[in-house]
């Protein structure tokens, strides 16, 4: 029992001194191995790495894609000295974890500084170049793809690479603003103006138009009218005219039946004439017809 004791402690410090010798690298990492504080290898693939104890320590880097963003927005001017506040995000990435530890000593946080400073410069260079209508909608694709691309050239420096580069916001600052929405107000006050002076006019057009054409309608319909109406009486007259001489006696007859028709409209009408006048000739005479014919 005394003997195997000491093999025990030798089997429990080997595998002590085996365990603190191995360590391994996930697939979403890198890792540097440092010797008395200097580095001497980098792991860039997934697996189980030996090491010195107490001799050597290691450092693992995430090889996956980070994200950046702004706390505040930027102030850039465009090409007509329009300020505007931009606001960005930017996703990057491990790529040479030696350059990496060796340009920022590995710290996560100088890396930001770093990218965050370029992003900037080359953000507001870009705006710089552009018109306000440019900036915020038909070059903005293009200002987000040449910042990432000068960007990156210059992340490489350092180990790293910019995968992308997004605009999250480009708007007017507030003090702007306000001028912004008086000019806009002022310019579509103008051009209601303008339509409204164009409506008057053109109703003014549709309203000589229509009364030109309701004179010319009512001129043909008078026109019209009085024809027909010529017509009518002519054809009144004929018809008068073949009756009268198909029986003379009875046409005037009739004729004078409608002439006190229209004369005697009332009770109250009132005609001074003459007895013997030939209005009454009809009223006069017991068998109804003219004493002329009477008398034959």
């Amino acid at each position: 029992m005394k003997a195997t004791t000491p093999l025990l402690a030798l089997l429990v410090a080997a595998l002590l001194v085996l365990s603190q010798s191995l360590y391994t690298v996930d697939q979403k990492q890198y890792a540097i191995k440092f010797q008395l504080g200097e580095f001497i290898d980098a792991k860039t693939e997934a697996g189980l790495y030996l090491k010195v104890p107490l001799l050597q320590n290691v450092k693992f880097y995430d090889k996956r894609i980070l994200l950046l963003e702004t706390s505040d927005p930027d102030r850039v001017t465009t090409s007509e000295k329009t300020p505007l506040n931009a606001d960005f995000i930017a996703y990057w990435r491990i790529t040479d974890v030696r350059k990496y530890y060796q340009s920022v000593t590995g710290d996560e946080e100088t890396a930001r500084r770093r990218l965050a400073q370029t992003i900037r410069a080359n953000l507001a260079e870009e705006i710089n170049k552009r018109t306000l209508h440019e900036a915020i909608s038909t070059e903005r694709e293009t200002i987000m793809t040449t910042t990432r691309q000068k960007a990156d050239a210059d992340a490489k420096s350092i180990g790293v690479e910019v995968v992308d580069v997004r605009l999250r916001r480009v708007e007017l600052p507030d003090e702007v603003l306000a001028q912004v929405y008086q000019r806009m107000e002022s310019e579509r006050k103008r051009v209601a103006n303008e339509l409204r002076s164009l409506g008057a006019a053109e109703s003014e057009k549709i309203r000589a138009d229509a009364d030109r054409q309701r004179e010319v309608i009512l001129a043909d319909a008078y026109k019209q009218a009085q024809k027909t109406k010529g017509e009518g009486d002519a054809k009144a007259s004929a018809t008068y005219a073949a009756a009268y001489g198909q029986n003379p006696e009875f046409y005037s007859f009739y004729r004078s039946l409608e002439a006190y028709k229209t004369t005697f409209r009332s009770k109250g009408d009132v005609i001074v004439l003459d007895p013997s006048a030939q209005f009454f000739q009809y009223l006069k005479q017991p068998g109804g017809g003219p004493p002329a014919s009477r008398s034959k």
